[in-house]
């Protein structure tokens, strides 16, 4: 009954155009936390005597990864071995959206952040780190006399 003025491949097209405009320039995070540097997704938040931590890594060793803190600076390092066929191979991929290669993220933690009380464990693909808060930091209850 109605026709359309534009056919719908240049409404494809201008979305195609838009996402790789925001990933040339990192203008907003993609759904899957692949943005320039955004390997593993993270997820960040905390308790009042906890800051949680969760990074999103399938398909890593957990013996490659490198959880280091300093001075305030959490860093999550390491790397995913790419499952492709070897470059002689005469197999061809036609999509390859699985980041692969070396990564690193880097959080500056609150500083109530409690560099001692630090755990970490990897499970089904996911990075979970627990930092304590100092016991300085946690909310009390002052007694009123």
């Amino acid at each position: 009954m109605y026709r359309s003025l534009f056919p719908r491949d240049l409404f494809a097209e201008m979305d195609r155009l838009q996402r790789e405009m925001q990933q040339a320039f990192d203008l907003s995070p993609s759904i899957r936390g692949l943005g320039r540097g955004g390997f593993p997704a993270l997820n960040v938040g905390g308790t009042p005597q906890t800051v949680e931590i969760y990074a999103f890594a399938p398909g890593i060793d957990p013996a490659t990864l490198e959880v280091q803190l300093d001075r305030g600076l959490l860093t999550i390092a390491g790397e995913r071995k790419s499952l492709l066929p070897e470059d002689d191979s005469p197999s061809t991929v036609h999509i390859h959206e699985r980041f692969a290669g070396s990564f690193r993220r880097v959080l500056t933690l609150p500083e109530d952040a409690d560099s001692d009380a630090v755990d970490a464990k990897y499970r089904d693909g996911i990075l979970h780190i627990t930092i304590q808060r100092r016991a300085s930091a946690q909310p009390r209850r002052i007694a009123i006399q």
